[in-house]
């Protein structure tokens, strides 16, 4: 058990929100692929396992982990999502609640093609029905 009292294991069917702290990273529909990229630093993502708790639980979290930067939105999805796009999901805390998307492709011989297939692993793989198969965008709340 974490100090957050959360388990440490990440569930697959746990809601993970990628707090939207850049105005380039969504439109009015969904976020971009651009918003789940990991940071060149750590290659992780960094997100929040939300739960059931109520919206203004989550802007409370979401304030706190966007700092001085502005919080536009955030983006929620369920741990299977990123895990069916091959990455992992691990909790990391502190602080509270935080964990981390790991596994991105990382090739420093070609960074292009490291964040193209980045971008891949963010949208998911198209389907006839218009399903996507293991996007990590998931639903998109302001």
């Amino acid at each position: 058990m974490l100090p957050s009292g959360l388990p440490d294991l990440v569930g697959d069917q746990e809601d993970l929100a990628r707090f939207l702290t850049q105005s380039s990273h969504f439109n009015a529909a969904m976020p971009k692929p651009a918003a789940f990229l990991p940071s060149p630093k750590s290659q992780e993502t960094s997100v929040s396992r939300h739960g059931s708790e109520p919206a203004d639980q989550l802007w409370q979290i979401g304030r706190a982990a966007a700092g001085d930067r502005p919080l536009y939105g955030a983006a929620i999805f369920k741990a299977f999502n990123a895990r069916a796009a091959q990455l992992d999901v691990s909790s990391k805390e502190p602080p509270a609640r935080h964990a981390v998307v790991r596994g991105w492709p990382w090739i420093d011989a070609d960074p292009d093609l490291a964040k193209a297939q980045q971008k891949e692993r963010a949208v998911g793989e198209p389907r006839p029905n218009n399903e996507v198969k293991g996007s990590v965008r998931g639903r998109f709340i302001m």
